[in-house]
């Protein structure tokens, strides 16, 4: 066999050296893929827990889950590890559950859950929201509910100021707006509440709803159906 010339060993190892940096790019793509398939898998894992979740939340108050659809919730927000909406849709299960708690020597500790998962989400959320701030006012009312007459001094203004925080981080949001309706409606008329006011806000809410679209499917969408309970009962 004749030695291959010095221009023929050239172009061989052009030719490998082609062929070597060629396989690392299909490998390369390759890779990607898997990951990107991979990736794709996970979110839509992640879309349709969340999405059956989401639906459980209709009715979960009557059926006595919210506690169940908390931890759920959790368990996704604690596998996921970067998405905030698990972490606040457990702590507004949480907070509603503690709303529902007969034991009043409960409640504190509910509530306090719920906030420590709210904090979680804006963690991740990178800040706080006009959602996580309708979720924290709630927080203050649940323990504020414990004792009203005693409380009042000090979480009333925390829920106060969480809805106009609500309000100003996202006008178009009408959680923050049923809340305030439901803060006037509970509220005695001498002291700066009653129906009247809390209709003109439900009314109001209720308005916001039919306008409101969330961010994405998985987004916050409560509401609409308490405000309407609500304004049944100012009339």
């Amino acid at each position: 066999m004749k030695n291959c010339s010095a221009k023929e060993s050239n172009n061989i190892k052009q030719l490998t050296n082609f062929n070597i940096r060629n396989m690392k790019k299909i490998f390369t793509i390759a890779a990607g893929l898997l990951m990107s398939t991979a990736l794709l898998a996970q979110s839509d894992k992640y879309t349709t827990a969340m999405k059956k979740n989401i639906a459980d939340l209709e009715g979960a108050m009557q059926k006595g889950i919210l506690p169940d659809l908390a931890n759920s919730f959790e368990r996704i927000a604690d596998a996921e590890k970067t998405q905030w909406l698990p972490y606040y849709y457990a702590a507004y299960c949480t907070v509603m559950n503690a709303y529902m708690e007969q034991d009043k020597s409960k409640t504190d500790g509910i509530a306090d859950k719920a906030e420590s998962l709210i904090k979680k989400a804006e963690e991740l959320a990178g800040g706080e929201n006009s959602e996580t701030c309708v979720i924290k006012s709630m927080i203050a009312s649940a323990h504020m509910m414990v004792d009203p007459q005693n409380r009042w001094m000090q979480y009333g203004p925390v829920s106060s100021m969480n809805i106009t925080k609500a309000k100003s981080l996202d006008p178009t949001n009408p959680r923050p707006v049923y809340l305030e309706g439901q803060e006037k409606f509970y509220t005695p008329e001498q002291f700066g509440g009653g129906k009247a006011l809390a209709k003109e806000l439900f009314t109001k809410a209720l308005e916001m709803f039919d306008k409101f679209k969330p961010a994405t499917e998985l987004h916050p969408s409560w509401g609409a159906s308490s405000t309407r309970y609500f304004l049944e009962q100012c009339k």
